[in-house]
């Protein structure tokens, strides 16, 4: 079972921290609360309003005459319709002046997140599961929406009704109708906190189950082709219905404890109305109450443990978006380990000489590169070749600071690229990875990608330059052609060379090309070559090489072993060395 990374940790408790964290997502629209909550209370009073409207027209229906019995009722029922009308209008009007808040909100902490996601380091992606941490997102959002619309308008208002009919059922009946309808509300509150404590557990557990299964089903569908090449689609079936399995009992013991929730809340509200109901009704009997004080009670409990009973839904959801909520500002709580210093520069970098000194490097106490020292001047070719696991790709990684060296450091024209900010370092930068992978986009929009902001003409001059022009030029749909999900419609070949050509189109004085050429046929490579140095001239080229035959016109070729520099040269130099460079040559041509 491959685990989510994303519920350590209980649902726990209400984390009033988060409701800071939403404090200024709300202040935005200042005024715009300011008339929901006006518009709560006004629905909120004439709420209350409604019973003693529905008090006088029963007793006017008990008491008017013959002659009255049209004219009276007839004004109350208008009355009544208007209040009532007045109510819906109102809250309606709430619910469109806090809406834009919210979405404004949901979009503000959605691109956070978003960006925060990308300004987190290599080590953070690299653990990640994508499916867990999509859905922790999806909730994360819905909480919030959730919390912020419900906070307001239910727990507030409720709260406001509840001490208005206490208030005057004390002023007008006495102190045991206050009395019962206040201890009922307090039993019904405390019951329902500890049963959903109670509960915690089994709703983590299903949240939990949802996500491993969700990343479960992803990392399967995102692995598409490794799955068929090993005929694992049955054993794929069995781990995610394993994974269904946890969540289905997960759900099971969850419904359950729901179960017991609902009845408990729903015993606590039948005593309290069968006691309000039996005193209101003793008193009538007793000719201490009219028929309409009895209808007035009746309707207040009524409107009172109406919301009440969703009141105990309102705060189980409310514990669940403290919980998602927390779990998404965790994400903007991750500090990257790689980032701009205070004083970073945002120097144009345009020469492009690269200097590595004394680097050291070590990934998980495991020693990577050990005193690497070596320079590559503006315009020059340097090949970085050697055997599996010495350092190669390492290299790269470092340059683009997605990790930072251990000792030594790494200058481009002379400045330590730590004082750099990462924009203006990545910008001087482009590469061709050893695994290219596209967005599921037109092949024109990966090229793009590049430079955003690129003509069609530097556009089409990029894809001439890495020799894509007869290949888009067979295809039906052109540059429109889809790529599909990573690229998985295009060969190896053809998504290397979409690389080369966004690589062109970005114009760095850098080029680095990671196996750029490995997934090409030797007639398609040596085209490639021919192109690619008509791309570098002009540029610094750095080339990790597997194929030696790929890099004998570089100006320089560094060998690494074991994370050190062994040998360092050019292609005749070091073949008559006949050290390590020349066995690794006489290797590959045998």
């Amino acid at each position: 079972m491959r685990p989510s990374l994303y519920f350590d940790g209980p649902i726990g408790k209400l984390n009033w921290h988060v409701l800071r964290m939403l404090w200024p997502y709300l202040i935005e629209f200042k005024q715009r609360v300011g008339w929901a909550l006006l518009c709560l209370v006004i629905a909120k009073v004439a709420s209350v309003g409604l019973p003693f409207v529905l008090k006088a027209l029963v007793d006017g229906l008990s008491n008017s005459s013959a002659e009255e019995l049209i004219s009276v009722p007839i004004s109350l029922v208008i009355a009544y319709g208007c209040i009532r009308l007045l109510n819906t209008i109102i809250s309606e009007v709430r619910d469109t002046l806090f809406g834009r808040v919210t979405e404004r909100a949901i979009r503000r902490l959605g691109m956070a997140v978003f960006e925060h996601l990308h300004r987190l380091d290599m080590g953070f992606h690299l653990e990640r599961r994508t499916g867990g941490l999509s859905r922790d997102i999806e909730r994360g959002t819905s909480g919030m929406s959730f919390l912020m619309r419900f906070m307001v308008f239910n727990i507030v208002p409720t709260i406001l009704e509840i001490i208005l009919v206490v208030g005057i059922l004390f002023y007008n009946y006495g102190y045991a109708f206050a009395g019962v309808t206040l201890l009922s509300v307090i039993a019904y509150g405390a019951y329902s906190v500890v049963a959903t404590e109670w509960r915690t557990g089994y709703v983590r557990d299903a949240a939990k189950a949802d996500s491993v299964s969700n990343t479960r089903a992803i990392d399967s569908l995102l692995n598409y082709e490794t799955v068929k090449y090993f005929n694992n689609e049955q054993y794929e079936a069995q781990q995610y219905d394993v994974a269904l399995a946890q969540w289905e009992e997960a759900k099971r013991k969850n419904r359950l404890s729901l179960f017991a929730l609902n009845a408990g809340q729903a015993c606590i509200i039948s005593v309290a109305m069968t006691l309000m109901l039996g005193m209101a009704a003793y008193d009538v009997v007793q000719g201490e109450m009219t028929i309409g004080d009895f209808v007035l009670i009746n309707a207040f409990m009524m409107q009172l443990f109406i919301p009440l009973n969703f009141l105990g839904f309102v705060y189980r959801e409310i514990r669940g978006a403290f919980a998602n909520i927390e779990r998404m500002f965790d994400l903007l709580d991750k500090v990257p380990s790689i980032q701009d210093s205070a004083d970073a520069n945002n120097q144009v970098l345009t020469q492009g000489r690269v200097t590595f000194q004394q680097v050291g490097f070590s990934y998980d106490s495991r020693k990577i590169l050990d005193d690497v020292s070596f320079t590559i001047e503006a315009g020059q070719k340097v090949a970085i070749v050697g055997d599996s696991g010495a350092g190669k790709s390492t290299l790269v990684k470092l340059l683009f600071r997605f990790y930072d060296v251990d000792h030594g450091q790494i200058c481009i024209d002379g400045h330590d690229i730590r004082s750099l900010t990462q924009n203006c370092l990545r910008k001087a930068i482009a590469i061709v990875p050893q695994d290219t992978v596209l967005f599921n986009d037109t092949l024109v929009e990966n090229i793009r990608y590049g430079r955003p902001d690129a003509t069609r003409e530097e556009i089409g001059a990029a894809i001439k330059m890495a020799h894509l022009s007869h290949f888009i030029e067979s295809l039906p749909e052109g540059g429109e052609t889809k790529v599909g999900e990573r690229g998985l419609k295009l060969s190896g070949g053809e998504k290397q060379r979409v690389a080369i050509a966004r690589a062109i189109l970005k114009k760095s004085p850098i080029l680095v090309f990671d196996e750029a050429t490995s997934s090409l046929d030797s007639h398609s490579e040596q085209a490639i070559l021919t192109a690619l140095k008509e791309v570098a001239k002009g540029h610094t080229s750095l080339v990790i090489a597997h194929r030696l035959s790929t890099v004998v016109d570089a100006d320089r070729i560094i060998v690494l072993s074991k994370g050190r520099v062994v040998e360092t040269g050019n292609h005749n130099e070091l073949l008559a060395a006949k050290g390590f460079y020349a066995n690794l040559w006489r290797v590959q041509q045998e």
